[in-house]
């Protein structure tokens, strides 16, 4: 049978939930095809990819009604306690799922990226002979091999993702499910994937695509499915589906066809011109990470010079491993440089606490939920303002900052409850609640549907608006030319006009 994987959702309820997150939904993916499902923020697209992939196992993470076939072999669920069980151990080598949070998906007890990619091999069995040829070769199948001796902790988030992509294709499943694939990949990485799903489906493999962009990979798919609410509201191939009412309902962001050319910077507010003296000013910034064995490690970041002044969006983009999210960890005190200094209205942060700096920098972590850690959306954003404003007036700066970002009905859900997106954007708005002289976002964009791109540059224009510095890493060029008065790339070391 060419089909693979399929699932029939009646419908899907976390436990505790009251209104299913799946429902009156079909997917079937044959071998040898690229099947994409696009939605928005919320729109069910990783809970099925979690389901697919036996992540969300029925009858352990909610009820399930529906039917699960898999390889020819059919599961039937009633929602009850008499439901078959999906074995993990049967069902994983055959289906893999490489989740919107790569870091998610390692081991985090693999000192070496050569041992994290031969884990699941080792754990299969698989004699060390072969086990160190697959681990060579899905290396250089991802671009891993310069990267074979490094912890996995210390990678870049679009290294991390291609480190989890290879823990998944080193075990060749029959169905290969993807999701939100180019979140922090840049542009080689991203011409690499693309390549290698060429090559998979090729070979046979089933690949699924979950994302919340229609980019030129989802454009090459052989089959669309548009989620809402949970439950499919477009189908059909792309071109027939891309000028669908289903489509445009949703928060999916179509992006420009590949080849094209980008667009110019439209005209932005201009830099406040009152006071001549810069917010933030970066002069011969030098970094380097302590390497075992190496009294003088070769520096991350060399001769670095960067001059923000109020009211002006900076966007800086790069390679993956260049050094972009470790310059924003500099400017918080996070990390100590090297050498150089950098100094907040005009002060040197060297001796200032990470504490103290937190008030006049912001930082957006890459990964939201590294910085989400209260019982509800309301409390994560209150916490620490009231010291900052005053009872009072903090309750005002937490309404407003989630108003912002478009979650103030969600004011009372567990932060981790929320799609990874909102996350993000609650995560943003528990740095726009301290209004800091300092805005530094790293890779804001990434799993943002359309209104969640809106509700990020409204707010990061607000910022500047008031006369905050403003700087972004991201490898979303359409967005960093839509937002920033200039645009840098990070590349050995040093920034230059991009």
């Amino acid at each position: 049978m060419n089909q693979l994987l399929s699932a029939d959702i009646t419908g899907f309820t976390f436990h505790g939930d009251d209104v299913p997150a799946l429902h009156r939904l079909r997917i079937s993916v044959a071998r040898g095809t690229l099947t994409a499902v696009l939605g928005g923020s919320g729109s069910g697209k990783s809970t099925l990819g979690k389901l697919l992939g036996g992540w969300l196992r029925p009858g352990e993470a909610g009820h399930l009604r529906g039917r699960l076939t898999l390889a020819g072999s059919l599961l039937e669920f009633r929602g009850g306690s008499a439901d078959p069980r999906i074995d993990p151990a049967a069902w994983s080598p055959l289906v893999a799922y490489v989740p919107q949070d790569p870091a998610s998906m390692l081991s985090s007890v693999s000192a070496t990226v050569a041992e994290e990619l031969a884990f699941g091999l080792e754990n299969r069995g698989t004699p060390r002979p072969e086990m160190l040829r697959e681990v060579s070769q899905s290396a250089e199948l991802l671009g891993l091999t310069p990267l074979l001796d490094r912890d996995p902790a210390t990678l870049s988030g679009g290294e991390q993702r291609r480190l989890a992509l290879g823990c998944a294709l080193i075990m060749r499943p029959g169905v290969l499910i993807l999701d939100e694939p180019m979140a922090s990949l840049d542009a080689g990485g991203e011409a690499r994937l693309r390549t290698l799903v060429r090559g998979l489906t090729a070979a046979g493999t089933a690949v699924v695509l979950l994302s919340q962009s229609a980019d030129d990979l989802a454009r090459s798919a052989d089959h669309w499915l548009v989620l809402d609410a949970g439950t499919v509201t477009a189908t059909g191939p792309p071109g027939v589906v891309a000028a669908s009412p289903g489509l445009a309902a949703t928060g999916v962001v179509v992006a420009a066809p590949p080849g094209r050319a980008l667009p110019a910077r439209p005209a932005l507010p201009s830099v406040a011109a009152g006071d001549p003296a810069p917010l933030l000013d970066i002069r011969n910034l030098a970094f380097s990470y302590p390497a075992p064995g190496a009294p003088d490690p070769a520096p991350l970041l060399a001769g670095l010079d960067l001059v923000v002044r109020a009211g002006e969006t900076v966007a800086i983009t790069g390679p993956n491993g260049a050094g972009k999210s470790t310059l924003l960890r500099t400017l918080n005190g996070l990390l100590r440089p090297t050498s150089g200094e950098i100094r907040i209205r005009g002060g040197n942060i060297a001796r200032v606490p990470a504490g103290t700096l937190a008030a006049e920098v912001g930082l957006l972590f890459q990964h939201p939920r590294d910085q989400l850690f209260e019982r509800t959306v309301l409390r994560e954003v209150s916490f620490g303002l009231g010291k900052l404003w005053g009872r009072e007036r903090a309750a005002v700066k937490a309404i407003e900052a989630l108003a912002a970002v478009g979650l103030t009905g969600a004011a009372g859900a567990h932060p981790a409850e929320l799609p990874s997106s909102q996350q993000r954007l609650l995560a943003l708005a528990t740095v726009l609640a301290r209004e800091p002289a300092v805005l530094a976002l790293d890779e804001p964009t990434i799993g943002l549907d359309r209104h969640g791109l809106e509700a990020l540059q409204a707010a990061a224009g607000a910022a500047a608006a008031r006369g905050a510095a403003v700087v972004l890493v991201t490898h979303d060029l359409v967005y960093a030319r839509r937002t920033a008065h200039r645009v840098l790339e990070l590349r050995d070391g040093r920034l230059r006009d991009a």
